[in-house]
């Protein structure tokens, strides 16, 4: 069936031109007609959150985040992204200021903007994204390269500046992320004028792919034109796009001097865990399940399948999280010889390898995880990859920005002390502008501006809920019936879930709940307020199948009990600790919740003790904290290494845990996750 439909989507094209898929698909992430995917996305301005957590972070994302990030993008003393394409279009002088993939931060962040735009149709952004389009267009070159760090070194050397002469200049990385937020605003806007850009961009990458030498060919990291790549197809249609993607799986570690850090070392589809750099590594398996979506390539599904498992259960932190390390070595522990081991960073440690108090988590790494899981949720429609997804938003993810939008974590550890002896590479607090390495701010801004493209999927079923979340949706099912609905919740701090259906077809078809993998026991489902008589499985989605009617009311009960989970024995840094969660949210202690001149290390959970929900706002948002009681040890670590244990009892304090997203929100101070227990 999507094989018919590919063919007459192609097949409009060459009678009516390429504008004709505006109004079809308006998807993130256009799976509509691809072969291999079970399930599609909603367009972009089809989901409007209307109250609750989301609809306040969109509001910070709209009025904060991206003005503000702007901002700083086009300040020539700060981001100088502007300044950087206008000397390279030749409209003023001057070097390249900022890291290589600069200009793939920038586009970033101009997506965000674009996906904004598809849901508040603010005329001020369209206009502020035609100004940048002509600006992208003036630096590009006649024959569709464009890196403004090599466009404006070949003013000054243009005899020895030289296109992908070194893999660390980064210009694939920029190009992917041109692509996707070119494919975003054609979307958004129905506009050519950035997507034809980008054609030009990917003709040149797939000449350039046609004709390189092959260690040249295979001289790119951080691969985000995979995905970029796979949505210029499903764009533009263009067959040679797809032989692209599919040419650049089939070379990855071909190369001599591959490295994990990379995932280049050995073939991909020899891979079977999840090594290096996590960002990199993230990318590539995202791109690689879009490849398999329109491939449908069984060796690329084998492979996705056990580096998740790796990353799921021995690699991930319990935040979504993932990179363990600041730097290391791989192959570790492997090799008796020196010159096989490389060097890694930012990376995927050894299996349980998961410290708190240096973990690296990068931001990014966490976008990644997201953009992956939803990739493979799309292909599969299982929830496991639903329930990833959404512990990394509300986590891993969204802790990577303030709760104003706008400072910004570059790494998440998942404790800071005080007296740590050592100064890290990356700032304890959060920070307004995270110089030479910016590319996590417009990385979580773009995907707090586009959340409500991963709420609902369409399937030959019906309609997906995968996120809960105040929000009206107005889409069409598989064969283009209208159906609209609403959704009223105070999740993710209530498990009570209210759908209105306001427009259906009259046939049947299903809605299909998520219900989580935290939830456990005790979930409910009525509709009209009758009981439905079905399984609600954890970590499966519950079908509602049935001819709908306007008015009808589905209400789902998810239970959220405040639970301590502990990490498997393994994981050393953990060991006799527990981590605190209620429904999706992992919650953290910090010092502005405890007792003033309190060592966090010092406090202890009783996993018999109680801890209260509680309403509490910081710095204008409203949250749900968790208030009990807690053993503290007055313990004088100072100058020692090892103490004898004491005997005396610990007394009992008020503490307030918060969640992990939210910390550093108070002041300056410390951070635990991982809390000491007894029982």
């Amino acid at each position: 069936m999507k094989n018919v439909f590919r063919k007459t989507v192609i097949l409009t094209m060459m009678l009516f031109g390429g504008n004709c898929l505006y109004a079809q698909n308006k998807a993130l992430v256009n799976t509509a007609a691809s072969p291999f995917a079970k399930l599609s996305s909603v367009n972009m301005d089809e989901v409007i959150w209307t109250k609750g957590f989301w609809a306040d972070r969109f509001k910070v994302c709209r009025d904060s985040m991206l003005p503000n990030l702007w901002k700083i993008y086009t300040d020539p003393t700060m981001g100088h992204a502007t300044q950087n394409f206008e000397i390279a279009a030749g409209l003023d002088t001057g070097t390249h200021v900022g890291p290589p993939f600069q200009d793939g931060d920038f586009y970033k962040l101009f997506e965000g903007v674009a996906a904004m735009y598809a849901v508040t149709r603010d005329q001020k952004l369209d206009a502020l994204m035609d100004k940048t389009i002509a600006l992208f267009a003036k630096a590009q070159r006649p024959d569709g390269y464009i890196h403004t760090p090599t466009l404006i070194d070949e003013r000054y050397h243009p005899n020895s500046s030289k296109a992908f002469g070194d893999r660390l200049n980064f210009e694939t990385y920029n190009l992917g992320h041109l692509m996707t937020a070119a494919c975003v605003h054609y979307r958004a806007t129905g506009k050519r004028s950035f997507l034809n850009i980008a054609i030009k961009a990917t003709d040149y990458l797939y000449r350039f792919y046609k004709t390189a030498s092959p260690e040249l060919a295979r001289n790119a990291i951080c691969p985000s034109h995979y995905m970029g790549v796979v949505e210029m197809y499903r764009t533009t249609h263009d067959p040679k796009y797809l032989e692209l993607a599919k040419n650049l799986i089939d070379i990855r570690g071909l190369m001599k001097d591959g490295t994990d850090d990379n995932q280049d070392r050995i073939p991909f589809r020899q891979q079977t865990q999840a090594v290096g750099h996590a960002v990199r590594a993230n990318y590539l398996y995202a791109g690689a399940a879009d490849v398999y979506a329109e491939t449908g390539d069984p060796t690329l599904m084998h492979t996705l399948n056990l580096v998740w498992d790796d990353v799921v259960n021995r690699k991930m932190y319990v935040t979504g999280g993932c990179g363990a390390l600041y730097d290391g070595a791989s192959p570790d522990g492997t090799s008796y010889l020196l010159k096989d081991v490389k060097e890694i960073h930012q990376a995927y440690g050894r299996d349980y390898q998961l410290p708190n108090l240096t973990a690296h988590n990068e931001t990014c790494a966490s976008v990644g995880n997201v953009l992956w899981n939803w990739r493979m949720l799309q292909l599969t429609g299982d929830a496991k990859f639903a329930d990833i997804m959404e512990l990394t938003l509300y986590n891993g993810m969204l802790s990577g920005i303030s709760l104003n939008g706008k400072n910004f974590f570059y790494a998440n550890p998942l404790s800071v002390a005080d007296d740590l002896p050592f100064q890290q590479r990356w700032s304890k607090d959060r920070v307004s502008y995270i110089a030479y390495s910016d590319c996590c701010p417009p990385n979580v801004i773009r995907t707090i501006a586009e959340v409500g493209d991963y709420a609902y999927s369409i399937g030959d079923k019906g309609v997906w809920v995968n996120l809960y979340g105040g929000n009206n949706l107005s889409t069409n099912l598989k064969d283009g019936s209208k159906i609209k609905l609403s959704q009223q919740t105070d999740y993710p701090w209530n498990g009570k879930i209210s759908i209105r259906i306001n427009e259906a077809p009259s046939k049947p078809f299903s809605v299909l709940l998520r219900i989580p993998g935290w939830c456990t026991t005790g979930a409910q489902v009525t509709v009209n307020g009758k009981p439905v008589h079905i399984c609600l499985i954890p970590g499966e989605y519950a079908e509602l199948n049935r001819k709908w009617h306007i008015s009808d009311k589905i209400e789902l009960w998810l239970p959220m009990p405040v639970k301590m989970v502990e990490a498997n024995p393994l994981v050393e840094e953990a060991r006799n600790q527990v981590a605190v969660k209620c429904g999706p949210i992992v919650y953290c202690m910090e010092s502005a919740g405890v007792p003033k001149g309190t060592k966090l290390f010092n406090l202890s959970l009783s996993v018999k003790g109680i801890l209260t929900p509680q309403k509490i706002v910081i710095d204008n948002s409203d949250l749900v904290a968790l208030t009990g009681k807690a053993s503290l040890e007055d313990t004088n670590w100072k100058d020692k290494l090892y103490h004898e244990v004491s005997a005396k009892a610990p007394r009992s304090v008020n503490i307030q845990l918060i969640p992990y997203f939210a910390w550093d929100n108070r002041g300056k101070g410390e951070m635990e996750t991982w809390i000491p227990f007894s029982r």
